[in-house]
């Protein structure tokens, strides 16, 4: 495995699914983590589970709050001295998802928890990083932000697109200040976010989706190669999902 030895990252929605994969597989490779989510009980539960000890970190936060972001990213740096790794994992989906059934309030805690988040952590971050010329940010996006298919609806589709934009920009306009942004694009992935699917998936169907330690694999790629490379986009689906 590659070495992350000596780098420290934050991970949003680390308290289950992929965010908790990631943490591990960093954890495995030497990183110090701090994972963080909204349900305190939930990361503690997973903390325990991870059982990183001194290397590992959870703090409660809304990322759709801007304030709990930067609290986020001062207390992992006065934590363990800095930030080089951010993983912007966190997000949500509900069953009300076709544009007739949004109203402006579940499209504002859609668009908040989904692409505001984003954008907040990448906001109170990149002054550290700009300031060491360093620095990676991961965006788990979603091939929902690739193809408008309405499986995953209209307001998270707008917001995995907006996401993947905000990430893109970002890599551009700071191409050369040593900071690298990816936009990691999962297809279908057995996560608890299924329990929100307006039909529930099959037992069979579940047997062919993405893992998430899968997509975490392909985070640990991004976040290991050397300064001078970056991904701008990664692609990962299950072998059974179409993509056109």
């Amino acid at each position: 495995m590659k070495s992350l030895s000596g780098k420290v990252a934050v991970v949003t929605g680390g308290g289950s699914g992929v965010g908790k994969a990631v943490a591990k597989l960093f954890l495995e490779a030497g990183a110090k983590v701090v994972i963080a989510g909204r349900d305190g009980a939930k990361l503690k539960a997973a903390a325990i589970e991870l059982n990183g000890g001194a290397n590992l970190e959870h703090f409660s936060a809304d990322v759709s709050v801007a304030a709990q972001c930067d609290d986020l990213i001062k207390t992992a740096t006065v934590k363990f001295g800095r930030v080089d790794i951010l993983v912007n994992n966190a997000g949500t989906n509900i069953k009300a998802r076709t544009f007739r059934e949004l109203t402006a309030e579940s499209w504002d805690m859609m668009i908040g928890a989904n692409l505001d988040g984003a954008f907040y952590c990448m906001k109170a971050v990149l002054p550290q990083m700009l300031e060491r010329k360093d620095g990676v940010i991961v965006n788990v996006v979603s091939v929902a932000g690739k193809r408008s298919n309405p499986l995953g609806g209209a307001a998270y589709v707008a917001a995995k697109y907006a996401m993947g934009a905000l990430g893109t920009v970002l890599a551009n306009e700071e191409k050369d200040s040593g900071i690298r942004v990816s936009n990691v694009y999962p297809g279908e992935i057995d996560t608890p976010i299924l329990v929100v699917r307006p039909n529930p998936i099959s037992e069979e169907h579940r047997a062919t989706i993405l893992k998430p330690e899968d997509v975490a694999e392909a985070v640990l790629f991004v976040a290991t190669l050397p300064p001078r490379v970056s991904v701008p986009e990664l692609i990962i689906k299950p072998t059974a999902q179409q993509y056109f």
